[in-house]
């Protein structure tokens, strides 16, 4: 059973020329604009299996010549597959860790106990399970007095030195640059000490802890003057969210306001990143400018999109003058001349607009991007969270009601984590005084609420490694579940059956840290497509998740496809994939683009607006400011006006959706 399928997603991203499927993208020729070695690999998973091999392949030059091998490892999510690769490697190929010294980065401080640090983290992840000797391991303890920090620090700077210096450095990037904990601002010159954590930095160690007021109040970090010390740095970034980052950091100038640019200075620094967090490096998102190009549509439409945003002009405005002198003259060479070119992607552009969703009936089809038949069609809305429907494709998702097409909505986890304790207060408080009124002398739902709303307000220790408890989670989730339901009604759904709450089990942990993907899981997604049979599916294709949900969910999806992709009905069925709260496709992808009046943009504001519990206090919003709403409206007019400036019709707003189609 193929599990993993979340590449193909990206790679649809990249036009052919630039994937190689077996090796690092080749990047001797394409880094005119790079100042930092960078290799892309396929997925994050390959990138971390060729850190795990370089890592390894060090360690054992290292013990060839009786050499204590000197490692710097970081916590957070982007090693955990280099850790599990390097476990695979001790137990299956007798990669030894016993000459291995190791230094933890950071840890935060003060802890509430040893077992909810990085530390700890790190022995769950990889040091419990190797042959390294528990002395040639140094991590900064969270728990020290805090008098004893200064010295500590001295102390640990100086056994780096000790032992001759850090061989290898891995580390991540913060999504505001910072590395380890050293954030905008920081010098060279430091060194490890204990930094204050607020603003940026304490959201980006939220993504640690089970909500950000649990994230203790600063963190002991090594300084750049040690990154910079180290005899190799290889700096890892995955997903689409780190793309914006990694381009600062690998193409801008060097700037104390991206720190990980540093790096730049570093004799022995790389980069390994995933095709989605490389996707703003100019050889990837505009590889015109750098070397010759095999055209293709989306490139073309890539390039246009590009030429009439630096140029201000409309498509059918722009000159062969324009072209040529903006590096695409390839163009006029392949076409002939300005004239053909515009009015090919004019039209091209244009044949992704539709009020019909889901295909309009007894309509010629052949210019649009969905089928007229069957109508009506069956139709899936997967939705990871129970509010990403109506976000990402509100507007849609009503006009599919409208237009009298079969709509289920299978709504992938319970997202009972994202309810804040006080939510969970406010509706045990409701029930018990509607037990009060109603039913007095049945006491247990009572009792129950008062326990629960005494365990919240005064009796909750916080421990990141502890889950929720079973009838707190399960409050929480009814609280979305309600909501949900509330929403898909708001939105034109009129049959509760077509409701489906799916629950997933990787999701279920009462963590922030989730469990595998498993077979359990694709089974569900699985029965749900052979009870249906659906003629149409929108999924979620957004990697940008900060806590990898959708990711997971896609790639449950994407694996119950592919056990039924040679199925009759599923050989008719499309899949559209959609964004979520934190960006849209980019034009040259592109494939359906359903125009919002402003009056079904209110509808839609009003069916998100149904999840109370997901406004201001919702635990995880993210960096961005803005509530669900504000940002599912700006990104959906910023594509209409995307659309306007190319020369289309203006529309209020506009979502937008590409087209998924399985490997066969």
């Amino acid at each position: 059973m193929r599990t993993n399928l979340s590449s193909q997603i990206t790679l649809t991203r990249i036009p052919t020329r630039y994937y190689h499927p077996e090796n690092a993208f080749e990047h001797s020729v394409l880094t005119r604009l790079e100042k930092i070695p960078t290799d892309i690999y396929e997925s994050s998973d390959k990138g971390s299996l060729a850190i795990a091999q370089e890592v390894a392949t060090q360690i054992r030059k290292k013990q060839e010549t009786g050499e204590y091998f000197v490692l710097a490892l970081p916590g957070g999510r982007s090693p955990e597959t280099v850790y599990k690769e390097l476990i695979r490697m001790h137990k299956e190929e007798q990669l030894s860790f016993r000459k291995v010294i190791i230094f933890v980065e950071y840890e935060f401080y003060p802890l509430q106990n040893a077992s909810a640090g990085n530390v700890q983290r790190l022995k769950t992840e990889l040091l419990d399970h190797i042959d390294i000797d528990p002395a040639n391991i140094y991590a900064p303890d969270g728990m020290m007095p805090k008098d004893e920090i200064i010295k500590f620090c001295e102390a640990y700077d100086a056994k780096i030195n000790e032992v001759g210096g850090i061989d290898y450095m891995l580390m991540g990037v913060g999504h505001t640059s910072n590395i380890m904990f050293n954030a905008a601002g920081t010098s060279t010159s430091t060194r490890t000490r204990l930094v204050y954590l607020e603003g940026a930095a304490r959201k980006e160690a939220s993504r640690t802890f089970a909500s950000i007021e649990s994230v203790p109040a600063g963190v002991i970090t090594m300084g750049i003057s040690t990154m910079m010390n180290a005899k190799h740095v290889i700096l890892m970034a995955w997903g689409e969210d780190k793309a914006g980052i990694i381009a600062k950091t690998v193409e801008d100038k060097v700037s104390d306001q991206v720190p990980s640019s540093y790096l730049q200075n570093h004799p022995a620094a790389k980069a390994v990143i995933d095709l989605s967090a490389a996707y703003d490096l100019t050889r990837i998102s505009h590889p015109w400018l750098v070397t010759s190009c095999e055209w293709d549509n989306k490139l073309i439409r890539r390039a246009i999109a590009w030429l009439c945003q630096l140029t201000g002009k409309p498509i059918l405005k722009l000159t062969n003058k324009d072209y040529s002198e903006h590096g695409l003259g390839e163009l006029l060479a392949v076409f002939g001349s300005a004239y053909n070119v515009n009015i090919k992607i004019f039209n091209d552009i244009q044949h992704t607009i539709t009020g019909w969703p889901g295909g309009k009936p007894n309509a010629d089809d052949s210019n649009r991007p969905e089928r007229a038949n069957p109508y009506p069609k069956k139709v899936i809305i997967f939705s990871p969270h129970p509010d990403d429907d109506v976000i990402s494709m509100g507007g849609t998702f009503r006009r599919l009601c409208d237009q009298k097409h079969d709509v289920y909505v299978a709504y992938e986890t319970s997202g009972n984590i994202a309810v804040g304790d006080e939510e969970v207060i406010r509706y045990c408080e409701y029930l018990r005084d509607v037990c009060d009124k109603y039913s007095p002398n049945d006491t247990a739902v009572k009792d129950k609420a008062e326990e629960i709303i005494q365990y919240l307000r005064y009796d909750k220790k916080i421990d990141n490694d502890q889950p929720e408890r079973a009838d707190v989670l399960f409050m929480k989730g009814t609280i979305r579940r309600e909501e949900a339901r509330h929403g898909a009604r708001y939105s034109g759904i009129t049959n509760d059956d077509h409701i489906r709450f799916l629950d997933l089990p990787f999701y279920e942990t009462g963590l922030v840290k989730k469990k595998p993907l498993s077979e359990a899981d694709i089974r569900i997604i699985l029965d749900l497509l052979e009870e249906v049979k659906p003629d149409q599916m929108f999924v979620a294709g957004d990697l940008a998740d900060p806590h990898g949900t959708h990711k997971v969910c896609l790639d449950a999806i994407l694996a119950a496809i592919d056990i039924v992709k040679d199925e009759e009905w599923m050989k008719n069925c499309r899949v559209w994939m959609y964004r979520g709260a934190w960006a849209e496709w980019e034009m040259d992808h592109i494939e359906m683009a359903v125009p919002i009046s402003p009056e079904e943009l209110r509808l839609k504001r009003n069916a998100v607006l149904k999840h109370q519990s997901q406004m201001e206090s919702a635990p995880f919003l993210g960096d961005d400011e803005r509530l669900f709403w504000q940002r599912a409206e700006d990104r959906n007019r910023a594509t209409a006006e995307l659309y306007k400036n190319l020369g289309l019709a203006a529309y209020e707003a506009i979502e937008a959706f590409v087209q998924y189609i399985p490997i066969r």
